[in-house]
């Protein structure tokens, strides 16, 4: 197997930990391990204290599988197989569910795994486009037109990464029977689940909707402990899971001790864990809406549907201050270069949309972090005298 680098994840490595104001995270203020500890309960205290630093079993501890299942409707313990993250779980399923001769229809802009380790696999991938003219809506008519008697996966994500685009109930529904008829898995990825803006929006997960859906779900966006690394599928197929399960031998064989004890405080405190992580995003959206309306004549984004991300478009840019007189020369730089600036010149890092293969001028912006004000404002401060007319 042959990947391409993995454009993300170098440019996190790159400038995340280089830049003091990070304003593209795409998860929600971690916890502390005293905040998180002070939401055990019981069960959780008892399984802290007793831990013991052995191996685990491969499939996740039945405690954890046994909350994860919690999760969804008509769901087992048996129904849920733990990994280290979304990631490995990703690699995973490519691997066992595509090969060479199989097709993939893959929803885009996305996770640049979700279609790369497919093809790495030996499958044909299909993408479908969200555009930004159109609200980021998935257009189902082009999805089913991508279909072809060899699509043996059908891979969404949403709410969506980058933009943070919902589908609607009637579009969700149409997506799932396409799926049944194709004979394809459905495998949605839905580690956004529960940020919705409007609860109403929130969808039945594809393991619920589906004998064939595939749910992928992770402690690192919603819940805020991306440091745990526990990620899970959750699936009716119990054949699939045990090729699943088969292939996991060969990466990460268990997970962490530590981490599985943790993940389940945070899951039997979920509606409190969820609170903070809403509290935090629902703080931020109004002074991005205040933001966005004032420079509107540079910069311009669909407003978000769910989770803590957004992915807006430069309108007007420029490398350079304008000169007394003369205001900023739209188009004179994409968001590569805008973002390459922005962090050398006010310590402010974005996400180029380039990193999703993206030519345009299309940047991600991340608002689940408390300090995220504070990079909003020196993102301002550096528009200001850019975009802005002197004399």
């Amino acid at each position: 197997m042959r990947l391409p680098p993995f454009e993300l994840e170098r440019f996190f490595t790159a400038h995340e930990f280089e830049v003091p104001h990070l304003l593209c995270a795409s998860d929600v203020e971690a916890f502390s391990m005293a905040e998180l500890l002070a939401l055990a309960d019981e069960r959780g205290r008892e399984l802290w204290e007793r831990l013991s630093l052995g191996y685990t079993e491969s499939a996740g501890g039945p405690f954890l599988r046994e909350a994860i299942a919690g999760l969804y409707e008509g769901v087992e313990p048996g129904d849920v197989l733990v990994f280290a993250g979304a990631e490995e779980a990703i690699f995973a399923f490519a691997n066992v569910a595509l090969g060479p001769g199989d097709h993939a229809v893959v929803v885009w802009p996305s996770y640049q795994s979700l279609h790369e380790v497919a093809r790495a696999a030996g499958a044909d991938v299909t993408l479908v486009s969200l555009e930004h003219e159109s609200g980021w809506a998935l257009d189902l008519d082009a999805l089913e037109r991508a279909l072809r008697p060899q699509t043996r996966a059908i891979v969404v994500n949403f709410p969506h990464n980058p933009t943070g685009a919902q589908l609607d109930r009637a579009s969700f529904e149409r997506l799932v029977g396409l799926a049944d008829e194709a004979g394809a898995v459905l495998f949605s990825d839905e580690v956004y689940r529960w940020l919705e803006q409007d609860e109403a929006l929130r969808l039945p997960a594809a393991v619920e909707a589906s004998q064939s859906g595939v749910s992928l779900g992770v402690m690192s966006k919603t819940f805020a402990l991306a440091g745990l690394r526990i990620g899970w599928v959750a699936a009716r197929d119990r054949e699939l899971l045990a090729r699943l399960a088969a292939f996991k031998d060969y990466t990460t064989i268990c997970n962490s001790a530590p981490s599985e004890v943790l993940a389940f405080v945070a899951l039997r405190a979920l509606e409190r864990v969820v609170e903070r992580s809403r509290s935090i995003v629902e703080a931020n959206l109004p002074l991005l809406d205040e933001f966005f309306e004032r420079r509107g004549g540079a910069l311009e984004w669909v407003r978000p549907q769910a989770g803590p991300i957004g992915f807006p478009r430069l309108t007007v840019t420029s490398s350079r201050a304008p000169s007394r007189g003369h205001p900023a020369e739209p188009g004179a730089c994409g968001s590569d270069d805008f973002c390459r600036e922005l962090a050398r010149e006010a310590g402010v890092l974005l996400l180029p949309g380039s990193v999703y293969g993206d030519s345009g001028k299309h940047f991600r912006l991340g608002f689940g972090r408390r300090n995220m004000p504070d990079a909003l404002a020196r993102l301002d401060a550096y528009l200001e005298p850019r975009l802005r007319p002197v004399g």
